[in-house]
């Protein structure tokens, strides 16, 4: 019977091992492509590309800390912006999912401090799609609360404390019990203190010169400074899109079209909750950008073959217009949309 089931393990590595090597060699011609792309670009950071589990793509290029020309590697941990909105999302919906939370609750429930009215009228689906109007707690709304989407670092930060209204805990806890729960192991909330790996980020000056950027870490942490690097966000991608970090009619709720704007790099974006796309685009590729300081990411799913793309830069150039800041992102994530599934 031993000797059976190791036989058996044998032939289920093999297969794999085939598997994995027959996925590679579908998508080998997507490699000279990405290469072109970030040597043009003179690209300075990560880039990971999985089929599912299997390695398709991933290249560390240039430096994580340019004075003194320590290399980059695959391990290095970047902040990634606005794509910790997902994780501040996916902590809301898995205690929507316990009934702690409700979705059209309004925000007084649990924001009991606050003495805003209009903490009576506020719901919580608001604050996930960007549809309340709040601009500072101690003021009135900019607008009516559902009557028009505006971009807010804020709202994320007031969905933190409601977790923390709800548990009783720390957002910091809360998300570091989520991260060891799931084995994200290079993932941190900022006031964490126990990444080892995170690298130094660069924007350009008016004159073209790369400097130290020192805010990286300002920003809420619910909103757009949690640290990760690109393994853990292709695992996040992979957990989320399995529907193992929410349940099935949960995942599809992230997913709704809720809201829209006119974005800076892609034009007519929809929202969902924590995730965006392009009009028309969720099957096709749906995820998110995130800028903080110096720091310039994309975290992408794309349904139809299965691909999660990660591309995490430290050199953010040409502030002036944020579609050439990501032009490495965009131009791989139109290349990686071509992609047909085979």
């Amino acid at each position: 019977m031993k000797i059976s089931l190791i036989i058996l393990n044998l032939i289920f590595l093999n297969a794999f091992q085939t598997f994995g090597q027959g996925e590679q060699n579908n998508y080998a011609e997507l490699t000279p492509k990405i290469d072109s792309i970030i040597n043009v670009h003179n690209f300075n950071g990560v880039i990971s590309l999985f089929s599912d589990t299997v390695n398709i793509y991933s290249k560390a290029v240039g430096y994580s800390d340019l004075k003194n020309k320590t290399r980059l590697n695959l391990n290095d941990q970047f902040v990634i912006g606005s794509i910790s909105k997902q994780i501040t999302t996916v902590l809301i919906l898995r205690e929507y999912e316990k009934g702690k939370i409700g979705l059209s609750d309004t925000i007084g429930k649990y924001l009991t401090e606050i003495k805003q009215p209009w903490v009576r009228e506020i719901t919580v689906h608001q604050l996930l799609t960007h549809t309340h109007g709040i601009v500072d707690v101690d003021k009135s709304l900019q607008f009516k609360p559902g009557a028009q989407f505006q971009y807010s670092q804020l709202g994320y930060e007031l969905l933190a404390q409601i977790l923390e209204s709800v548990s009783g805990k720390s957002f910091e806890e809360l998300s570091t019990e989520l991260f060891g729960q799931f084995g994200l192991k290079n993932t941190f909330h900022p006031n964490n203190n126990k990444y080892e790996n995170l690298v130094k980020s660069y924007e350009e000056n008016e004159n073209g010169v790369l400097e130290y950027a020192e805010h990286s870490l300002e920003n809420y942490a619910a909103a757009g400074s949690f640290i990760s690097n690109a393994q853990d966000l292709i695992r996040w991608n992979v957990l989320l899109h399995s529907e193992k970090l929410v349940r099935k009619e949960t995942l599809e709720l992230m997913k709704v079209k809720y809201a829209a704007r006119i974005h800076p790099i892609f034009g007519t974006v929809e929202y969902g909750y924590g995730l965006i796309f392009k009009d028309g685009e969720q099957n096709i590729q749906i995820g998110a950008l995130g800028y903080a300081p110096g720091f310039v990411s994309a975290s992408y799913y794309h349904p139809q073959t299965n691909l999660n793309l990660v591309i995490l830069e430290n050199t953010a150039k040409k502030l002036h217009d944020f579609r050439q800041t990501f032009s490495v992102h965009t131009e791989i994530m139109e290349l990686i949309k071509r992609v047909k599934h085979s």
